[in-house]
């Protein structure tokens, strides 16, 4: 079966917690396609090289400032590539009010939206597995809810699901991941 976003090229956004596995289920779905992008909104913030802020909480002024640039920066990248017919995967931590802020800048139809929500536990082992550790002052279980509460697109529990299983399921529910 072809990949449904073929024509035209579209936005889809992959959010979660740390360790939710949004690069990988980004990487996985941009690769369905047959012409797509895989936007890494945290590059964003790592080519701040000086006076970077932390994104630790509580989120300071300069931090919240930093953040939206980064939001701002993903969705023009990905508008972009979607001006030039191909298909734009964002991947980035966009929970609560930051999705719809997010996707409200984001200018190309259509755009949908999925959120991974693995459980507490998963995302605790998920994140303990890999070289890169994300929680600190974050807690699993923060993310977790924050995530589980974040309105709108299709929320997807992946605890015990493969890469290749959650890609099935976003592909197959993409209607329900339509928000614009």
């Amino acid at each position: 079966m072809p990949p449904p976003l073929s024509e035209p090229a579209a936005v889809l956004v992959v959010t979660g917690a740390m360790a939710a596995g949004k690069s990988t289920v980004a990487d996985a779905l941009a690769r369905s396609f047959p012409l797509a992008a895989h936007v890494r909104g945290d590059m964003f913030r790592r080519f701040v090289v000086s006076g970077q802020a932390s994104m630790d909480p509580p989120l300071s002024a300069v931090g919240r400032t930093q953040l939206d640039l980064r939001h701002s920066l993903a969705a023009q990248a990905a508008d972009t590539y979607a001006a030039a017919g191909i298909t734009a995967v964002v991947q980035d931590i966009l929970l609560g009010p930051d999705l719809e802020r997010f996707t409200a800048q984001v200018r190309t139809r259509p755009c949908y939206a999925v959120v991974l929500t693995p459980d507490a536990a998963t995302l605790a082992d998920r994140d303990a597995a890999r070289h890169k550790r994300g929680y600190g002052a974050w807690t699993p279980e923060k993310f977790a809810a924050a995530a589980r509460e974040t309105p709108g697109g299709l929320h997807v529990d992946t605890t015990g699901w493969t890469v290749a299983e959650t890609v099935r399921h976003v592909l197959d529910h993409l209607d329900d991941a339509r928000i614009a």
